[in-house]
Protein backbone atom coordinates (compact mmCIF):
# COMPACT_ATOMS: atom_id res chain seq x y z
CA UNK A 1 0.00 0.00 0.00
CA UNK A 2 1.34 3.41 -0.95
CA UNK A 3 2.26 5.70 1.92
CA UNK A 4 0.48 8.99 2.48
CA UNK A 5 3.82 10.53 3.39
CA UNK A 6 4.07 13.01 6.26
CA UNK A 7 1.23 13.21 8.74
CA UNK A 8 -1.51 15.62 7.68
CA UNK A 9 -0.86 19.06 9.20
CA UNK A 10 -3.60 20.33 11.48
CA UNK A 11 -4.13 23.37 9.27
CA UNK A 12 -4.95 21.30 6.15
CA UNK A 13 -8.63 21.05 5.29
CA UNK A 14 -10.40 19.05 2.62
CA UNK A 15 -13.75 19.32 0.90
CA UNK A 16 -13.66 15.54 0.29
CA UNK A 17 -11.06 13.87 2.50
CA UNK A 18 -11.50 10.45 0.85
CA UNK A 19 -10.66 11.54 -2.69
CA UNK A 20 -8.09 14.17 -1.72
CA UNK A 21 -5.98 11.85 0.46
CA UNK A 22 -6.53 8.52 -1.34
CA UNK A 23 -3.33 6.43 -1.58
CA UNK A 24 -1.80 6.66 -5.05
CA UNK A 25 -2.37 3.02 -6.00
CA UNK A 26 -6.00 3.27 -4.97
CA UNK A 27 -6.30 6.56 -6.86
CA UNK A 28 -4.97 4.98 -10.06
CA UNK A 29 -7.50 2.14 -9.72
CA UNK A 30 -10.26 4.72 -9.16
CA UNK A 31 -9.20 6.62 -12.27
CA UNK A 32 -9.15 3.46 -14.41
CA UNK A 33 -12.64 2.39 -13.28
CA UNK A 34 -14.06 5.83 -14.09
CA UNK A 35 -12.22 6.01 -17.40
CA UNK A 36 -13.41 2.55 -18.47
CA UNK A 37 -17.02 3.55 -17.88
CA UNK A 38 -16.52 6.87 -19.65
CA UNK A 39 -15.01 5.15 -22.70
CA UNK A 40 -17.88 2.67 -22.91
CA UNK A 41 -20.39 5.50 -22.66
CA UNK A 42 -18.64 7.53 -25.36
CA UNK A 43 -18.44 4.57 -27.79
CA UNK A 44 -22.13 3.87 -27.34
CA UNK A 45 -23.42 7.43 -27.61
CA UNK A 46 -21.03 9.74 -29.48
CA UNK A 47 -20.44 9.30 -33.25
CA UNK A 48 -17.35 11.51 -32.92
CA UNK A 49 -15.76 9.33 -30.26
CA UNK A 50 -16.90 6.06 -31.84
CA UNK A 51 -14.61 6.82 -34.78
CA UNK A 52 -11.62 7.70 -32.58
CA UNK A 53 -11.69 5.16 -29.73
CA UNK A 54 -10.40 1.58 -30.12
CA UNK A 55 -12.99 -1.04 -29.24
CA UNK A 56 -11.03 -2.62 -26.41
CA UNK A 57 -8.69 -0.82 -24.03
CA UNK A 58 -7.49 -2.90 -21.11
CA UNK A 59 -5.39 -0.48 -19.04
CA UNK A 60 -4.28 3.12 -18.64
CA UNK A 61 -1.07 2.25 -20.50
CA UNK A 62 -3.08 0.92 -23.44
CA UNK A 63 -5.25 4.01 -23.37
CA UNK A 64 -2.24 6.34 -23.61
CA UNK A 65 -0.72 4.23 -26.39
CA UNK A 66 -3.78 3.82 -28.63
CA UNK A 67 -6.08 6.84 -28.25
CA UNK A 68 -5.03 9.74 -30.52
CA UNK A 69 -4.45 13.23 -29.20
CA UNK A 70 -7.39 15.60 -29.60
CA UNK A 71 -6.65 19.11 -30.86
CA UNK A 72 -8.89 22.16 -30.63
CA UNK A 73 -8.93 22.47 -34.42
CA UNK A 74 -10.51 19.00 -34.69
CA UNK A 75 -13.31 19.96 -32.31
CA UNK A 76 -13.96 23.18 -34.22
CA UNK A 77 -14.08 21.30 -37.53
CA UNK A 78 -16.48 18.70 -36.10
CA UNK A 79 -18.79 21.39 -34.74
CA UNK A 80 -18.77 23.45 -37.91
CA UNK A 81 -19.77 20.36 -39.91
CA UNK A 82 -23.04 20.14 -37.95
CA UNK A 83 -23.57 23.25 -35.77
CA UNK A 84 -23.70 23.94 -32.95
CA UNK A 85 -22.08 20.86 -31.34
CA UNK A 86 -21.48 18.44 -34.22
CA UNK A 87 -21.19 14.73 -33.49
CA UNK A 88 -19.12 15.35 -30.35
CA UNK A 89 -21.81 15.06 -27.58
CA UNK A 90 -22.56 11.78 -25.82
CA UNK A 91 -26.06 12.91 -24.80
CA UNK A 92 -28.82 14.73 -26.62
CA UNK A 93 -28.11 18.50 -26.35
CA UNK A 94 -31.78 18.94 -25.40
CA UNK A 95 -30.68 17.75 -21.93
CA UNK A 96 -28.29 20.68 -21.61
CA UNK A 97 -29.13 23.29 -19.00
CA UNK A 98 -26.47 25.82 -20.02
CA UNK A 99 -24.31 26.69 -23.02
CA UNK A 100 -20.69 27.84 -22.93
CA UNK A 101 -17.98 28.50 -25.49
CA UNK A 102 -14.31 29.39 -25.56
CA UNK A 103 -13.32 33.04 -25.45
CA UNK A 104 -12.00 33.22 -29.01
CA UNK A 105 -9.00 35.34 -27.94
CA UNK A 106 -6.72 33.23 -30.15
CA UNK A 107 -8.55 34.46 -33.28
CA UNK A 108 -9.94 31.03 -34.19
CA UNK A 109 -13.67 30.14 -34.02
CA UNK A 110 -14.88 29.21 -30.52
CA UNK A 111 -15.43 25.68 -29.25
CA UNK A 112 -19.08 25.33 -28.16
CA UNK A 113 -20.18 23.06 -25.36
CA UNK A 114 -23.06 22.44 -22.96
CA UNK A 115 -23.69 20.98 -19.51
CA UNK A 116 -26.35 18.58 -18.40
CA UNK A 117 -27.65 19.02 -14.85
CA UNK A 118 -25.43 16.17 -13.73
CA UNK A 119 -22.40 17.72 -15.43
CA UNK A 120 -23.02 21.08 -13.83
CA UNK A 121 -23.47 19.54 -10.38
CA UNK A 122 -20.18 17.66 -10.78
CA UNK A 123 -18.32 20.74 -12.05
CA UNK A 124 -19.54 22.92 -9.19
CA UNK A 125 -18.40 20.26 -6.72
CA UNK A 126 -14.87 20.52 -8.13
CA UNK A 127 -15.07 24.27 -7.54
CA UNK A 128 -16.04 23.59 -3.93
CA UNK A 129 -12.91 21.42 -3.66
CA UNK A 130 -10.86 24.36 -4.93
CA UNK A 131 -12.46 27.06 -2.78
CA UNK A 132 -12.46 25.02 0.42
CA UNK A 133 -8.83 24.16 -0.20
CA UNK A 134 -8.02 27.88 -0.44
CA UNK A 135 -9.65 28.58 2.92
CA UNK A 136 -13.15 29.69 1.89
CA UNK A 137 -15.81 28.70 4.44
CA UNK A 138 -19.61 28.92 4.81
CA UNK A 139 -20.66 32.44 5.77
CA UNK A 140 -17.92 34.20 3.82
CA UNK A 141 -18.97 37.06 1.56
CA UNK A 142 -17.88 36.67 -2.04
CA UNK A 143 -17.82 38.53 -5.34
CA UNK A 144 -16.84 37.19 -8.76
CA UNK A 145 -15.81 40.09 -10.98
CA UNK A 146 -16.60 39.06 -14.54
CA UNK A 147 -19.30 39.69 -17.14
CA UNK A 148 -21.30 36.45 -16.75
CA UNK A 149 -21.04 35.85 -20.49
CA UNK A 150 -20.57 32.78 -22.68
CA UNK A 151 -17.04 32.03 -21.46
CA UNK A 152 -17.21 29.40 -18.71
CA UNK A 153 -14.46 30.94 -16.57
CA UNK A 154 -15.73 31.93 -13.07
CA UNK A 155 -19.31 30.69 -13.56
CA UNK A 156 -18.47 27.63 -11.48
CA UNK A 157 -16.84 29.74 -8.78
CA UNK A 158 -20.08 31.72 -8.30
CA UNK A 159 -22.15 28.55 -7.86
CA UNK A 160 -19.46 26.89 -5.76
CA UNK A 161 -19.57 29.78 -3.31
CA UNK A 162 -23.35 29.50 -3.13
CA UNK A 163 -23.27 25.74 -2.57
CA UNK A 164 -20.79 26.19 0.27
CA UNK A 165 -23.15 28.61 2.00
CA UNK A 166 -21.38 31.87 1.15
CA UNK A 167 -23.23 35.09 0.35
CA UNK A 168 -22.41 36.12 -3.21
CA UNK A 169 -22.80 39.64 -4.59
CA UNK A 170 -23.28 39.48 -8.41
CA UNK A 171 -21.29 42.14 -10.23
CA UNK A 172 -21.72 41.27 -13.89
CA UNK A 173 -23.29 44.55 -14.97
CA UNK A 174 -21.08 46.81 -12.87
CA UNK A 175 -18.12 48.87 -14.03
CA UNK A 176 -14.82 48.87 -12.14
CA UNK A 177 -15.70 51.84 -9.90
CA UNK A 178 -18.96 50.22 -8.84
CA UNK A 179 -17.13 46.98 -8.09
CA UNK A 180 -14.60 48.79 -5.91
CA UNK A 181 -17.48 50.41 -3.99
CA UNK A 182 -19.16 46.99 -3.62
CA UNK A 183 -15.95 45.47 -2.27
CA UNK A 184 -15.80 48.16 0.39
CA UNK A 185 -19.51 48.53 1.20
CA UNK A 186 -20.16 44.78 1.53
CA UNK A 187 -16.76 44.04 3.06
CA UNK A 188 -16.25 41.24 0.56
CA UNK A 189 -13.86 38.56 1.84
CA UNK A 190 -13.45 36.36 -1.26
CA UNK A 191 -12.79 37.81 -4.71
CA UNK A 192 -12.60 35.97 -8.03
CA UNK A 193 -11.16 37.57 -11.18
CA UNK A 194 -8.29 37.36 -13.65
CA UNK A 195 -4.88 38.76 -12.62
CA UNK A 196 -5.29 41.46 -15.28
CA UNK A 197 -8.61 42.55 -13.84
CA UNK A 198 -7.27 42.53 -10.28
CA UNK A 199 -4.64 45.01 -11.50
CA UNK A 200 -7.44 47.07 -13.07
CA UNK A 201 -9.33 47.17 -9.74
CA UNK A 202 -6.14 48.30 -8.00
CA UNK A 203 -5.69 51.09 -10.54
CA UNK A 204 -9.35 52.15 -10.28
CA UNK A 205 -9.27 52.15 -6.48
CA UNK A 206 -6.17 54.35 -6.56
CA UNK A 207 -7.97 56.83 -8.84
CA UNK A 208 -10.93 56.85 -6.41
CA UNK A 209 -8.70 57.45 -3.39
CA UNK A 210 -9.52 54.01 -1.97
CA UNK A 211 -6.85 52.00 -0.16
CA UNK A 212 -8.03 48.43 -0.72
CA UNK A 213 -5.79 46.98 2.00
CA UNK A 214 -7.18 49.49 4.51
CA UNK A 215 -10.77 50.12 3.39
CA UNK A 216 -11.81 46.73 1.99
CA UNK A 217 -11.80 43.33 3.70
CA UNK A 218 -10.68 40.94 0.95
CA UNK A 219 -8.76 38.02 2.43
CA UNK A 220 -8.75 35.45 -0.39
CA UNK A 221 -8.34 36.24 -4.10
CA UNK A 222 -8.77 33.51 -6.69
CA UNK A 223 -6.92 35.13 -9.61
CA UNK A 224 -7.04 32.66 -12.49
CA UNK A 225 -7.73 32.41 -16.19
CA UNK A 226 -4.31 33.48 -17.49
CA UNK A 227 -0.61 32.86 -16.72
CA UNK A 228 1.04 35.44 -14.49
CA UNK A 229 4.53 36.07 -13.13
CA UNK A 230 5.27 36.09 -9.42
CA UNK A 231 5.74 39.86 -9.54
CA UNK A 232 2.08 40.31 -10.53
CA UNK A 233 0.93 38.02 -7.72
CA UNK A 234 2.99 40.02 -5.24
CA UNK A 235 1.59 43.35 -6.48
CA UNK A 236 -2.01 42.13 -6.14
CA UNK A 237 -1.40 40.63 -2.70
CA UNK A 238 0.18 43.80 -1.33
CA UNK A 239 -2.48 46.12 -2.76
CA UNK A 240 -5.39 44.12 -1.32
CA UNK A 241 -3.66 42.83 1.81
CA UNK A 242 -4.90 39.37 0.79
CA UNK A 243 -3.60 35.92 -0.09
CA UNK A 244 -3.68 35.39 -3.86
CA UNK A 245 -4.37 31.88 -5.16
CA UNK A 246 -4.29 30.34 -8.60
CA UNK A 247 -6.60 27.90 -10.40
CA UNK A 248 -7.25 26.89 -13.99
CA UNK A 249 -9.59 24.89 -16.18
CA UNK A 250 -10.84 24.78 -19.77
CA UNK A 251 -14.19 25.07 -21.51
CA UNK A 252 -13.50 21.73 -23.21
CA UNK A 253 -13.09 20.05 -19.80
CA UNK A 254 -16.09 21.92 -18.46
CA UNK A 255 -14.82 23.16 -15.10
CA UNK A 256 -11.75 23.82 -12.95
CA UNK A 257 -8.97 21.23 -13.07
CA UNK A 258 -6.21 22.48 -10.74
CA UNK A 259 -5.77 24.80 -7.77
CA UNK A 260 -3.20 26.27 -5.42
CA UNK A 261 -3.44 25.19 -1.78
CA UNK A 262 -2.17 27.36 1.12
CA UNK A 263 0.99 25.24 1.35
CA UNK A 264 2.05 26.07 -2.18
CA UNK A 265 3.64 29.18 -3.62
CA UNK A 266 2.17 29.19 -7.11
CA UNK A 267 2.02 25.41 -7.48
CA UNK A 268 -1.37 23.92 -8.40
CA UNK A 269 -2.67 20.50 -7.36
CA UNK A 270 -4.30 18.50 -10.17
CA UNK A 271 -7.81 17.39 -9.15
CA UNK A 272 -6.93 13.79 -9.96
CA UNK A 273 -10.27 12.39 -8.85
CA UNK A 274 -11.85 14.26 -11.77
CA UNK A 275 -9.29 14.03 -14.54
CA UNK A 276 -6.08 12.45 -15.76
CA UNK A 277 -3.26 14.77 -16.78
CA UNK A 278 -0.37 13.66 -18.99
CA UNK A 279 2.64 15.87 -19.68
CA UNK A 280 4.15 15.29 -23.12
CA UNK A 281 7.20 16.62 -24.91
CA UNK A 282 5.95 19.21 -27.44
CA UNK A 283 7.95 17.70 -30.33
CA UNK A 284 8.32 13.95 -29.64
CA UNK A 285 4.88 13.66 -27.94
CA UNK A 286 6.46 11.26 -25.44
CA UNK A 287 5.82 11.53 -21.68
CA UNK A 288 8.27 13.67 -19.72
CA UNK A 289 9.23 13.04 -16.10
CA UNK A 290 8.70 15.06 -12.95
CA UNK A 291 10.50 18.38 -13.16
CA UNK A 292 10.55 18.53 -16.97
CA UNK A 293 8.54 21.04 -18.97
CA UNK A 294 5.94 19.77 -21.41
CA UNK A 295 2.40 20.23 -22.69
CA UNK A 296 -0.52 19.07 -20.55
CA UNK A 297 -2.96 16.60 -22.09
CA UNK A 298 -6.33 16.28 -20.33
CA UNK A 299 -8.75 13.37 -19.98
CA UNK A 300 -12.01 14.09 -18.17
CA UNK A 301 -13.59 11.52 -15.85
CA UNK A 302 -16.88 13.07 -14.76
CA UNK A 303 -18.83 14.57 -17.65
CA UNK A 304 -21.61 12.86 -19.60
CA UNK A 305 -22.81 15.47 -22.11
CA UNK A 306 -19.54 16.42 -23.78
CA UNK A 307 -16.70 14.03 -22.99
CA UNK A 308 -12.98 14.70 -23.34
CA UNK A 309 -10.21 12.18 -24.03
CA UNK A 310 -6.53 13.14 -24.44
CA UNK A 311 -7.10 16.81 -25.19
CA UNK A 312 -3.91 18.63 -26.23
CA UNK A 313 -4.28 21.92 -24.31
CA UNK A 314 -1.14 23.76 -25.50
CA UNK A 315 -0.55 24.70 -21.82
CA UNK A 316 3.09 24.47 -20.71
CA UNK A 317 3.55 22.85 -17.30
CA UNK A 318 6.08 21.13 -15.04
CA UNK A 319 4.65 18.30 -12.93
CA UNK A 320 5.88 17.60 -9.40
CA UNK A 321 5.08 14.57 -7.17
CA UNK A 322 2.32 14.85 -4.56
CA UNK A 323 4.59 14.17 -1.55
CA UNK A 324 6.58 17.37 -2.14
CA UNK A 325 3.60 19.39 -0.85
CA UNK A 326 2.93 19.40 2.88
CA UNK A 327 -0.87 19.71 2.72
CA UNK A 328 -1.45 15.95 2.85
CA UNK A 329 -3.20 15.64 -0.52
CA UNK A 330 -2.05 12.75 -2.66
CA UNK A 331 -2.61 14.63 -5.91
CA UNK A 332 0.39 15.60 -8.04
CA UNK A 333 0.86 19.28 -8.77
CA UNK A 334 2.11 21.66 -11.43
CA UNK A 335 5.02 23.84 -10.35
CA UNK A 336 3.95 27.44 -11.04
CA UNK A 337 0.56 26.31 -12.39
CA UNK A 338 0.30 26.97 -16.13
CA UNK A 339 3.60 28.56 -17.15
CA UNK A 340 2.33 29.81 -20.50
CA UNK A 341 0.88 28.54 -23.73
CA UNK A 342 2.90 26.91 -26.46
CA UNK A 343 0.83 28.79 -29.04
CA UNK A 344 1.77 32.08 -27.29
CA UNK A 345 5.49 31.40 -27.63
CA UNK A 346 7.23 33.26 -30.46
CA UNK A 347 10.72 32.94 -31.88
CA UNK A 348 12.40 36.36 -32.08
CA UNK A 349 15.88 36.25 -33.58
CA UNK A 350 16.24 32.67 -32.38
CA UNK A 351 15.00 33.41 -28.83
CA UNK A 352 11.74 31.96 -27.47
CA UNK A 353 9.63 34.78 -26.01
CA UNK A 354 6.31 34.59 -24.13
CA UNK A 355 4.04 37.39 -22.85
CA UNK A 356 4.66 36.39 -19.23
CA UNK A 357 8.42 36.94 -19.58
CA UNK A 358 7.93 40.58 -20.57
CA UNK A 359 5.13 41.17 -18.05
CA UNK A 360 7.42 39.98 -15.27
CA UNK A 361 9.94 42.69 -16.16
CA UNK A 362 7.34 45.45 -16.45
CA UNK A 363 5.82 44.70 -13.03
CA UNK A 364 9.12 45.91 -11.61
CA UNK A 365 8.35 49.45 -12.81
CA UNK A 366 5.76 51.06 -10.50
CA UNK A 367 5.35 53.95 -12.96
CA UNK A 368 3.66 51.58 -15.46
CA UNK A 369 -0.08 50.84 -15.14
CA UNK A 370 -0.64 48.87 -18.38
CA UNK A 371 1.33 47.61 -21.36
CA UNK A 372 1.13 46.10 -24.81
CA UNK A 373 3.68 44.03 -26.76
CA UNK A 374 3.80 44.14 -30.55
CA UNK A 375 6.03 42.00 -32.76
CA UNK A 376 6.93 43.69 -36.06
CA UNK A 377 9.26 43.23 -38.98
CA UNK A 378 11.40 46.38 -39.22
CA UNK A 379 13.81 46.54 -42.16
CA UNK A 380 13.63 42.78 -42.43
CA UNK A 381 14.46 42.22 -38.74
CA UNK A 382 12.09 40.79 -36.10
CA UNK A 383 11.52 43.55 -33.55
CA UNK A 384 9.75 43.72 -30.18
CA UNK A 385 7.86 46.95 -29.55
CA UNK A 386 6.72 47.50 -25.95
CA UNK A 387 4.10 50.19 -25.40
CA UNK A 388 3.82 51.24 -21.75
CA UNK A 389 1.14 53.39 -20.19
CA UNK A 390 2.33 55.39 -17.18
CA UNK A 391 -0.01 56.24 -14.32
CA UNK A 392 0.75 59.92 -14.93
CA UNK A 393 2.86 61.72 -17.54
CA UNK A 394 3.25 64.85 -15.40
CA UNK A 395 6.82 65.13 -14.18
CA UNK A 396 7.74 61.84 -15.84
CA UNK A 397 11.02 61.57 -17.73
CA UNK A 398 9.55 59.36 -20.49
CA UNK A 399 12.81 58.79 -22.43
CA UNK A 400 14.56 57.69 -19.24
CA UNK A 401 11.71 55.29 -18.36
CA UNK A 402 11.78 53.79 -21.87
CA UNK A 403 15.55 53.35 -21.73
CA UNK A 404 15.42 51.64 -18.32
CA UNK A 405 12.67 49.27 -19.47
CA UNK A 406 14.57 48.46 -22.65
CA UNK A 407 17.70 47.58 -20.66
CA UNK A 408 15.73 45.45 -18.18
CA UNK A 409 13.99 43.46 -20.93
CA UNK A 410 17.34 42.97 -22.70
CA UNK A 411 18.85 41.58 -19.49
CA UNK A 412 15.91 39.19 -19.01
CA UNK A 413 15.37 37.77 -22.51
CA UNK A 414 18.49 38.76 -24.44
CA UNK A 415 16.76 41.06 -26.94
CA UNK A 416 16.58 44.84 -26.68
CA UNK A 417 13.04 46.06 -27.51
CA UNK A 418 11.85 49.39 -28.75
CA UNK A 419 9.88 51.03 -25.91
CA UNK A 420 7.37 53.84 -26.30
CA UNK A 421 4.88 55.50 -23.96
CA UNK A 422 1.13 55.74 -24.43
CA UNK A 423 -1.31 58.26 -22.99
CA UNK A 424 -2.75 57.29 -19.59
CA UNK A 425 -5.99 55.35 -20.08
CA UNK A 426 -5.36 54.68 -23.78
CA UNK A 427 -4.40 51.01 -23.73
CA UNK A 428 -7.16 48.38 -23.47
CA UNK A 429 -8.15 46.79 -20.15
CA UNK A 430 -9.34 43.21 -19.81
CA UNK A 431 -11.98 41.63 -17.61
CA UNK A 432 -11.29 38.10 -18.84
CA UNK A 433 -8.20 36.81 -20.63
CA UNK A 434 -5.77 39.58 -21.47
CA UNK A 435 -4.71 40.06 -25.10
CA UNK A 436 -1.59 42.21 -24.75
CA UNK A 437 0.55 40.25 -27.23
CA UNK A 438 0.17 41.08 -30.94
CA UNK A 439 2.22 39.52 -33.73
CA UNK A 440 2.15 41.84 -36.76
CA UNK A 441 5.20 40.40 -38.53
CA UNK A 442 5.11 39.75 -42.24
CA UNK A 443 4.80 36.04 -43.01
Amino acid sequence: MASLGPARPETAEYWNRKTETMPRRELEQWQWRKLSKALDYARSNSPFWRERLPERIGSLEEYFATVPLLHKSELIAAEEAAPPYGAWPSTDPVLGIRHHQTSGTSGSPPVRTFDTLRDWTWGVDLWCTVLYGMGVRPGHRGMVAFGYGLFIGFWGMHYGLERMGCRVAPSGGLDSKARVRLLVDQQIEVLGCTPSYAMRLIETAREMGVDLARDANVRIIMAGGEPRPESTTRTISEAFGARVFNAAGTTEFGTVSMFECPWQNGGCHIIESGLIEEVLHPETLQPVGYGEEGVRVTTGLGREGVQLFRHWTDDLVVKRPWHECGCGRTWDWFDGGILGRRDDMRKIRGVSVTPVMIEDVLRGFPEVSEHQVILRTVRGLDTIVVRVEPHDLAGLDAPDLCARISRAVKEEIGIRPEVETAEPGSLPRFELKAARFHDERSR
